[in-house]
């Protein structure tokens, strides 16, 4: 006899923090999967080739766990109301500690207690890194929609969430509610970006992406078309979502851990550029950050302030 309740582990995930969750079978993403096999066909992933690995395992959870028949999804807020710099941004979601501890913090206080109802159960927790479709699952448990920037939309928090996962090996009561989507005909974040990343509505090539060049990208030099377009970005890219209508309707969040570190909006470019790796792994350890490396940050530092000394020559 199965004693969890959908109720009961949806509370128990409201105590934990996360305002948005979402229960729906472990099934297999059909048209999803082959949405992102047409997307990884047009090498819109450029060099993240993990996206490319093991596609079956993303269309379909119960090759990451065979007994899966459950998918328990949440969406955590993350914004800060603080403001941006002109120079030197970074994308809110690596102001504070590294979302992937937290969330999996979180997430293993959930199935922890979960073993303590029912302790013969499989439960595997799944936060951005393992191979599944995060957005698509977050959708199809009823917590937003996705947006023409491709990324998630919730009515209560705009885009500003953090998405994470547990697949377990029972049945539970399912919902069936589907956010419909209230993008409508506004535009507003394919007119913003800088770069023209989004070449469709709900369709994103990576490798025009800002935050792709600024983060994912592990070449000496950013495409020659990125350079001048970073409108001051260092660190990943806000753009679509901070012009999105629904991010009027951002709340800050009431996890601490996201609060901006220290020096982080205040962070300089000199200073980035002559940054040792022994430093970098100081200030940058337990952050979102570190996924750049410091030859990433140098780069992105030293490609801001030709731009800068660039346009200041221009003016005289």
């Amino acid at each position: 006899m199965n004693l969890l309740r959908s109720e009961d582990i949806k509370q128990k995930a409201r105590d934990l923090g996360f305002p948005k969750i979402g229960i729906v079978p472990a099934t297999a993403l059909t048209e999803e999967g082959a949405r992102l096999q047409e997307w990884l066909a047009q090498n819109f992933h450029g060099t993240m080739h993990y996206l490319a690995r093991d596609p079956e395992k993303r269309s379909d959870p119960r090759l990451l766990l065979p007994s899966a028949k459950s998918i328990i999804c949440v969406a955590l807020n993350y914004y800060r109301p603080e403001k941006q710099p002109e120079t030197a941004k970074i994308s809110r979601y690596a102001w504070g500690d590294d979302y992937h501890d937290v969330l999996q913090e979180k997430l293993k206080s959930l199935r922890a207690w979960m073993l303590e109802q029912v302790p013969d159960i499989e439960a595997k927790i799944c936060v951005d890194t393992a191979p599944i479709m995060d957005k698509a699952w977050a959708v199809r448990a009823g917590l937003g929609w996705l947006g023409k920037h491709t990324n998630v939309i919730t009515r209560e928090f705009g885009s500003w969430v953090f998405l994470g996962e547990i697949l377990v090996s029972v049945e539970l009561e399912y919902d069936s509610f589907i956010e419909k989507d209230h993008c409508g005909k506004c535009t507003a974040c394919i007119d913003a970006c800088p770069t023209q990343a989004i070449v469709a509505p709900y369709k994103l090539d990576a490798t025009r992406c800002i935050s792709y060049g600024t983060i994912e990208l592990r070449s000496e030099e950013l495409p020659e078309a990125m350079r001048e377009k970073l409108e001051g970005w260092v660190f990943g890219c806000d753009i679509c979502q901070d012009v999105c209508p629904w991010s009027r309707f951002s709340k800050p969040t009431e996890e601490t851990r996201f609060a901006p570190r220290p020096g982080i909006i205040e962070i300089n470019l000199q200073n980035l550029l002559t940054m040792s790796q022994e430093e970098f792994s100081t200030r940058f350890r337990g952050s979102a950050i570190k996924r750049a490396k410091v030859s990433g940050l140098r780069r992105n530092a030293q490609t801001l302030i030709q731009i800068t000394s660039k346009q200041v020559g221009d003016k005289n």
